[in-house]
């Protein structure tokens, strides 16, 4: 069996084998920068943004994510060596630590101007998700506040869609705490593979201090909570949507915590499907975010 420095070196010979830039695009993390533009695009959509308002949207919302995926690279690059994370493109030499740093400041000094292009309160509004995510990558993701980033971060995305609306209407409350649940769902996935390693390296956030299997009990339930709130909260027809996308959602959080024993990176891409099964009940519905 190979041993941690022959996996290491080949795996940082595939990377330099590869072009700067791929080592750049997959720094991003790209599949959740992906997975969240999409979805509030969809949402913005939905709430009657016209093509113009609709194009803002994904443009800051994107910048805000690659930002977001660019600064967690940078800051982790020296854990993420000492875990022996050779998958991440800084780690194998795809592309430098200065590389992806500068990236991340252009992407956040990007995001700005692009946030405030939907309305200064609702560009203010997502702007203080991507400072709440920010603040996570530098140091709140070893506290026991860590699930808070990540609770602003989803619920000013719903916000961020309704006041970037004609006459900035408030969002509604339901749609905002089913944001925030969902947040915390998507921390308590994506963290819960390194748990260990984040162990080893200090770092002792939210679900370090609980445990991998205490996380993976608990993972489904703000997911399930926040389906919940959608399915019965609000104005809108319910019928059998609401109802039936409320069962699905919850036999794909618990399957997905049940599947990362085997399968690392499954619960967190659990709670990405989770995120779009609750939009498009949303959008099927047609509820209003305000």
């Amino acid at each position: 069996m190979p041993d941690a420095g022959t996996v290491a070196d080949a795996t940082a010979a595939r990377a330099r084998s590869r072009p700067p830039l791929h080592g750049l695009v997959t720094a991003c993390h790209p599949v959740p920068a992906v997975a969240v533009t999409l979805l509030t695009t969809v949402l913005a959509a939905s709430a009657g943004q016209d093509a113009r308002g609709c194009a803002l949207v994904a443009a800051a919302v994107l910048a805000g994510q690659l930002s977001v995926g660019w600064c967690n690279d940078a800051v982790d690059a020296r854990r993420d060596r000492a875990a022996g994370r050779y998958g991440k493109p800084v780690v194998s030499g795809a592309v430098g630590v200065t590389t992806v740093r500068a990236a991340s400041l252009v992407a956040l000094a990007l995001s700005v101007p692009l946030s405030l292009a939907c309305g200064a309160l609702a560009g203010t509004v997502h702007l203080l998700g991507v400072g709440a995510a920010w603040a996570y990558n530098l140091g709140v993701k070893a506290t026991v506040l860590s699930w808070l980033p990540y609770a602003i971060g989803f619920a000013a995305l719903p916000a961020f869609v309704a006041l970037g609306l004609p006459g900035s209407p408030w969002p509604a409350t339901w749609v905002v705490a089913a944001g925030a649940l969902l947040g915390v769902g998507a921390h308590l996935g994506n963290v819960l593979p390194d748990i260990a390693s984040d162990r080893a390296t200090g770092v002792r956030g939210w679900p370090q201090r609980l445990g991998p299997a205490r996380v993976r009990l608990l993972m489904p339930v703000p997911l399930v909570m926040a389906s919940a709130v959608l399915a019965l909260g609000g104005p809108g027809p319910r019928g059998v949507v609401g109802p039936a996308a409320l069962a699905v959602a919850a036999l794909t959080a618990v399957g997905g915590a049940l599947a990362g024993r085997r399968r690392a990176g499954v619960p967190f891409l659990a709670s990405i499907v989770v995120a779009g099964i609750d939009v498009a009940m949303l959008v099927w519905r047609g509820a209003a975010l305000t």
